[in-house]
């Protein structure tokens, strides 16, 4: 049964996820919310206020010229009033409605920002439409495009915008004072702004000089001190708020109080970054996106720091040197990442043309802040954000910021704390095993019922395919299914999910997975990597999973078994989701794969299991089922084969997928 956010029963769900600490923290959040309503926060005046945070000089100067016509294509676009944000297309950004939601064509409603239904799109609309423009990351991009060309007309359009959002978005009146990790994002995205338009003979009266702008980023930073994001709900979101909270006070640092929620803000950041994040590197969400957001925000925080002086303690660059190898070590030969878990296309700072390879990107800072291993991905894309990083992160090597750290001799192929494995084949064959926990903290907002699913590419093209997750509100069949046990590539049992879904980010009860062998040292020498787990999501039966990789047949052989007692028949149904480029040919239960890749035709034999009927499903709605999302609000028709059976007591199902040589 699908529980919409807000209702009754989700609020109860929800309240059964939460310990004594985090109840009585929300209790406070609440008296204080209503405090509020009647008497908001007195804001200081402020006095003498100056930026000194800028850029060093010399800085634009290595921004690669390419990455730098990207940026100003997409900024002469934004100039037009052209952008297009989750699938939707928006003609409207010369003069936006900061409330308006293009894909609804609703407007949210005014009043106390506490009071407005954000969840309910009927009444708001899309939030995640209205959210992102007012994440102003936009803003930067024309910023940087100014500090580029020192063109004053992207400065007067940035500037516009700020002073016409700062009109219409007064403090805690209306949808964009609702939640905290917007709030952060917004704060970062300022200070940028601000850095990047530094030349700009106007910036002083824009931001230190303007009380409406003082006015803003005073309150910004006292709702996010006042209300952060507690117990089950403290996974991304508290990162960013506690970034933007810590850039803004290094940066706009005006304020009574900037000297507390600097030192808070860090003090956070550190203890969240440990709590969110597995000792080998990879975010404990296990959602790759996220892993991406929290280490640009990490990063951006550093850099505020190390340009404002303000020690970091050595666990923060540890934890980013961490995710960074982490990252090198999982992606495919293409520079893509596992797609695992919710994605919503968050990113923590924006200053490149859409096309940046937000992958490389990550890579190329990591190299100039903390040294590439020997055994990194080689990576020849270039953009903008990552010679303006490096130019305010000390180096990592740099005496003082490095704590003695054992950095990984090989590639790392088995991350045993987040169950995630890699096997590696010849000509890039890249599989990913699901053998970990069922997401992060009581709620595993982010997770998908996913437990022993696999991902498999070749040559940078999904083959089998993690379907993505296309949306978060508004649309719950398609929430349900996207993050459902049957949209991916994994074995069902009597048609329902693994773990149990009590809300559109909310499990209540999660499968538990174990791995039992892990070895991925076959293929180097044309032999057969080995991984196989198991997980209990299923009441009386285990399902456990074998995968072998040999590298001299070029062949993925896969074995589902179903352990249950003796006798106990139970309705199977095993899916494979192909990537959107894979046709697929269906006689009986063998799949005829092909597709091309740079101009050149690729094809693969996939042997299904005998004992199962097999059928293929492409863009069907009722219910959804054949559907590849290749980005938030995006979705589009692939093949899903789908067999059909039963399982009595102990039976086993082995799939072959052989690549042409």
């Amino acid at each position: 049964m699908t529980v919409s956010s807000g209702s009754p029963a989700w609020y109860l769900r929800r309240l059964s996820r939460m310990g004594p600490r985090e109840v009585g923290g929300r209790v406070g959040d609440a008296v204080r919310r209503r405090r509020w309503r009647s008497a908001p926060p007195e804001y200081p005046s402020v006095t003498g206020a100056r930026f000194t945070a800028v850029l060093p000089a010399g800085t634009i100067a290595a921004v690669p010229p390419d990455a730098a016509k990207r940026l100003l294509a997409e900024a002469d676009r934004l100039m037009a009033g052209h952008a297009e944000y989750f699938g939707v297309v928006r003609d409207d950004l010369a003069e936006p409605d900061w409330w308006y939601d293009p894909k609804t064509g609703r407007r949210a409603p005014s009043g106390y920002a506490f009071d407005v239904p954000y969840r309910d799109e009927d009444a708001v609309g899309d939030i995640k439409q209205i959210w992102e423009l007012s994440r102003h990351q936009y803003l930067t991009v024309l910023a940087a495009a100014y500090a580029i060309t020192g063109d004053e007309r992207y400065a007067e359009r940035a500037a516009g915008h700020l002073r016409s959002w700062w009109s219409a978005n007064a403090p805690l009146r209306g949808v964009h004072w609702t939640s905290g990790i917007e709030l952060g994002i917004r704060l970062l995205s300022w200070v940028w702004v601000r850095r990047l338009l530094d030349g700009w003979p106007g910036v002083a009266a824009l931001f230190e000089g303007n009380p409406v702008a003082l006015h803003q980023i005073w309150h910004h930073q006292r709702w996010l001190a006042a209300f952060p994001s507690r117990g089950s709900s403290a996974n991304n979101h508290i990162i960013a708020e506690a970034a933007g909270q810590f850039a803004a006070a290094c940066a706009f640092g005006w304020f009574p109080s900037s000297a507390r929620w600097r030192a808070d803000a860090l003090r956070s950041l550190e203890r969240h970054l440990r709590r969110n994040t597995f000792d080998s590197g990879l975010n404990r969400e296990l959602a790759t996106e996220y892993h991406g957001l929290v280490l640009e925000l990490g990063l951006a925080a550093v850099a505020e720091a190390d340009t404002a002086g303000v020690p970091v303690p050595a666990s923060i660059r540890l934890v980013l040197l961490r995710m960074t190898d982490a990252l090198a070590a999982v992606v495919d030969n293409r520079l893509r990442p596992p797609r695992q878990g919710d994605a919503d296309d968050g990113h923590g700072l924006v200053v490149d043309g859409p096309d940046t390879d937000r992958w490389a990107s990550l890579l190329a800072t990591g190299d100039a802040v903390f040294g590439r291993l020997h055994w990194w991905p080689a990576v020849t894309a270039a953009d903008v954000r990552t010679p303006l990083l490096a130019s305010l992160i000390r180096p990592y090597a740099k005496e003082g910021t490095a704590p003695a750290v054992s950095r990984p001799a090989s590639r790392p192929d088995h991350f045993a704390d987040a169950g995630m494995t890699i096997l590696r084949g010849p000509a890039e064959i890249w599989c990913r095993c699901d053998g970990g926990p069922h997401g992060f903290l009581s709620i595993a907002a982010h997770a998908h019922a996913d437990a022993l699913s696999l991902e498999v590419r070749h040559d940078g093209v999904d083959v089998l395919a993690d379907p993505g997750t296309y949306c978060y509100h508004g649309q719950p069949e398609w929430r349900q299914y996207f993050r459902s046990t049957l949209g991916h590539n994994t074995l069902q049992l009597d048609g329902g999910d693994q773990s149990v879904s009590g809300g559109p980010f909310l499990w209540t009860r999660h499968a538990r997975s174990r791995v039992l062998v892990a070895d991925t040292s076959g293929t180097s020498d044309g032999g057969t990597a080995r991984w196989c787990a198991e997980h209990d999501g299923y009441q009386r039966s285990v399902h456990r999973r074998r995968v072998e990789l040999t590298a001299a047949s070029r062949e993925l052989r896969v074995i589902d078994e179903v352990r249950g007692p003796q006798g106990s028949r139970r309705a199977v149904r095993l899916v494979f989701h192909l990537g959107p480029a894979i046709s697929a040919d269906l006689v009986g239960s063998r799949a005829v794969l092909s597709w091309t890749r740079d101009g050149e035709d690729r094809s693969a034999k996939l042997d299904l299991p005998g004992e199962l009927s097999w059928r293929a499903h492409s863009g069907e709605t009722d219910p959804p089922l054949g559907w590849y999302s290749p980005g938030f609000g995006r979705k589009e028709p692939a093949t899903t084969l789908v067999g059909t059976g039963f399982a009595d007591g102990a039976q086993g199902f082995t799939t072959v997928l052989r690549f042409r040589g």
